[in-house]
This record gives structure tokens, C-alpha cells and sequence, in this order.
């Protein structure tokens, strides 16, 4: 990108760290373009008008934030993304702040320290309790977890739950799982699974996201947050007796 190009963000699935990213680009002036997506449909695709409108146009460049590509990219098109083979990367947040030259704030920091490796992330910047529970509660919200998403979380622990070891299994009642997992920290290994859906947490993630190369790459499964971080199976990817199946070979990866 040169100098005296116009930019245009495509903002991907919401959370917390997304709405901080608009807010951030709202305040430089940036355009920002939102589709009201969740991480299950957080794809480029679904910026296909302004995509044919300004893809390859001179003087023009596109960043999309967390954004599976699913379709042509444009010869002006760069990825923003921490997950799955970019874990490597600096977040999200943090990258677009690189490119406006702006500086973190202390809230953006904690928001940045949260989505790259949780609780553990916010801990090691030295945050305290009602900074931590601050950020939890926002994310959860931002993600869409309503009242009674937290209802049902509740009810996961207490009717859905039984521990094998150091590894904590839930059968959630809800698709939001984020208020299943706060609730259980800390945990060394943790399984959430529906029918449709299956996300694993704590040690070993690394380990998993090797095993499971094959289908990240075909975008039914996604990882990131470190080798302690997050491991899922994306909602509807599989049938339900594939999905038990790859939750076993889950608990026998993690339990070696």
C-alpha cells in the first residue's frame, strides 16, 4: 500500500475486541464497514459489493479483520488476523493500531491481552479482579450472550458437567460457551460440546491444531490464543456422531 491510498476496513465476527477495533477506526477518521457478522459467518464474501466495487481499483486498499477467505482476493486486499495459522501475529487490535500509529490504552491493552490469550493474558499485564471481570462481562455482551444464554450456562454446570481427570467436560445447553468457561476458571483442560458444536481449551492446543491441520485448512476447525488457548469444531461442520468422535480423539490427544 502506498502512501496516498484510501483504506477501507471490513470488520469480522463481533466481540469485544471487534467493537474496540471500530471504535478505534471511527476515531482516525478510517472507513469502517460492519455486516453485523459472528465468528460462524465472519467471511469475505460477505463484503462482496464493495469488494467488486473497490477490489483491485488504483488508489484504493482493503484490510479485512478476522475475515475467512472464502472467495478471489483482490491484489489490494490484506489480512488482519491473530487465529488459526497467523497465531503467530500480534492481534487484530493491536495491528490496526500499528497502522494508524495510534497507542493503546490501558482498557485497549487489557481488550488486546483478552482475545489473544484470555484470562491468563489479562493476569500477566498485571490486571486485577474487577479489571479482568470488566472485560469478561463486555466481551460476553459483545458477543451477543444475553440473559438467558447466562441462565443456561448455569444450568450446563450444574446438570451438564462430570470431570475425567484434570479435564473438565460440559454438555452445554446454550451455544454461547464463553459464561460456561468464565464460571469454570481456572481449569487446566476444559470440553464444551452441543450437538452441532465443540470447543476445547487449555493444554495441548498446539498439539491439536497438528493433529487436526487437515480440516483447519479446509476452515472446519479453527485455534489460537497459544499453546494453552482455544481449539473448536465450527457449528454444523460435522454430523453429531462425527462430532463425538472427534471429541474422544480430543480427550485422548490432551490426556497423553
Amino acid at each position: 500500500m502506498t502512501q496516498h491510498q484510501q483504506r477501507i476496513f471490513l470488520m469480522g465476527g463481533a466481540d469485544l475486541e471487534m467493537r474496540t477495533i471500530a471504535s478505534l477506526l471511527l476515531q482516525h477518521g478510517e472507513d469502517c464497514r460492519d455486516a453485523s457478522l459472528s465468528w460462524d459467518n465472519a467471511v469475505l464474501s460477505s463484503y462482496a459489493e464493495t469488494l467488486e466495487q473497490y477490489g483491485g481499483r488504483s488508489g484504493w486498499h482493503l484490510y479485512g479483520v478476522e475475515l475467512r477467505p472464502d472467495c478471489p482476493l483482490p491484489d489490494n486486499y490484506t489480512l488482519i488476523d491473530h487465529h488459526n495459522r497467523p497465531s503467530a501475529r500480534p492481534t487484530a487490535l493491536e495491528q490496526v493500531a500499528d497502522l494508524l500509529g495510534a497507542s493503546l490504552t490501558r482498557y485497549q491493552q487489557l481488550v488486546a491481552a483478552n482475545d489473544a490469550a484470555y484470562i491468563p493474558g489479562m493476569q500477566a499485564l498485571g490486571a486485577m479482579p474487577e479489571e479482568i471481570a470488566c472485560i469478561r462481562v463486555a466481551d460476553r455482551k459483545a458477543q451477543g450472550v444475553t440473559d438467558e444464554d447466562e441462565r443456561l450456562a448455569l444450568i450446563s454446570l450444574i446438570e451438564g458437567t462430570r470431570r475425567e481427570g484434570t479435564l473438565w467436560v460440559v454438555e452445554a445447553r446454550t451455544s454461547r460457551f464463553s459464561p460456561i468457561c468464565d464460571r469454570l476458571f481456572p481449569y487446566d483442560r476444559l470440553l464444551i460440546h452441543t450437538d452441532e458444536e465443540l470447543m476445547y481449551y487449555g493444554q495441548g492446543v498446539g498439539m491439536l491444531a497438528l493433529h487436526f491441520a487437515d480440516e483447519i485448512r479446509r476452515g472446519r476447525m479453527f485455534y489460537g490464543g497459544g499453546e494453552n488457548g482455544y481449539f473448536g469444531v465450527a457449528r454444523g461442520a460435522y454430523p453429531s456422531e462425527t462430532l463425538r468422535n472427534i471429541s474422544r480423539q480430543i480427550q485422548k490427544l490432551t490426556a497423553s
